[in-house]
């Protein structure tokens, strides 16, 4: 069952909830570092995130009827959504984005969900998935939205992207830093450093995915990204800035 809308904003506004705001903003943000003129989705519960696609042309954040729905953005002209997550009420190929947070581990149909992105992303779009790691310490600490539903690891998520007609493009850790209160004000350095001199799993995977190509290729690995550079992965539909670097897998 799905953690409720009220026990999301309850723990996204604890200490532990604002640094995992901010770590994995920052990622997400450094991944997409360009969204003008594109249309983004957010299926799950992904508004403690969204603040870094303002720019965007639209952006729409989708509700799963057993999570329940907020009022988002405050105050502004209401763009979230109370959804079937196994038929979501979009035209297909629309989004040039797709965010997805507290999505997949608790949906009583994963696979029918991905599909459902699947479907609603446009021929050049992206789509990361944010999930709980299967090895990493935060999948196992019932105090947050990660302990709960089924984690994954990163063999099983790319099988279930591709599983959903996609291929997994790149991937990433976050969140090194123990769920403990008393280390928080370390994370930034946990998180620049640990991956570096310990082969830990952190607690959540970020995987990026596209649209198959057409043309039959050798099938690799997506490569990993490496946390400290900016700009690892440029957004389609806008000009690369000078200087960008992007591995193609």
């Amino acid at each position: 069952m799905r953690r409720t809308v009220e026990d999301l904003n309850s723990f996204y506004a604890t200490p532990e909830g604002q640094m995992v705001r901010e770590l994995v903003g920052l990622r997400l943000r450094d991944q997409w570092s360009d969204v003008r003129g594109l249309d983004v989705l957010s299926i799950g519960y992904g508004t403690p995130y969204l603040v870094h696609f303002n720019e965007a042309r639209r952006v729409i954040q989708a509700m799963p009827a057993q999570q329940g729905a907020e009022i988002w953005p405050s105050g502004l002209k209401v763009r979230s959504a109370l959804v079937d997550e196994e038929a979501l009420p979009f035209p297909s190929a629309l989004f040039d984005r797709i965010l997805m947070v507290h999505a997949l581990e608790e949906s009583q149909s994963p696979q029918n969900l991905l599909l459902e992105a699947s479907r609603l992303l446009s021929p050049n779009g992206k789509l990361i998935l944010v999930v709980a790691a299967r090895g990493g310490l935060w999948a196992h600490v019932e105090k947050t939205p990660f302990g709960y539903g089924l984690p994954y690891s990163r063999g099983q998520l790319e099988n279930a992207v591709r599983q959903a007609e996609l291929e997994p493009m790149a991937w990433s850790h976050a969140l090194y830093v123990p769920p403990v209160r008393s280390l928080l004000r370390w994370a930034k350095t946990i998180e620049k450093i640990v991956p570096h001199i310990w082969p830990l799993t952190g607690g959540l995977i970020l995987m990026e995915a596209g649209r198959r190509p057409f043309v039959a290729t050798t099938v690799k690995a997506p490569k990993p990204l490496i946390p400290e550079l900016r700009d690892v992965l440029a957004p389609v539909g806008a000009p690369a800035p000078a200087g960008r670097e992007l591995e193609e897998v």
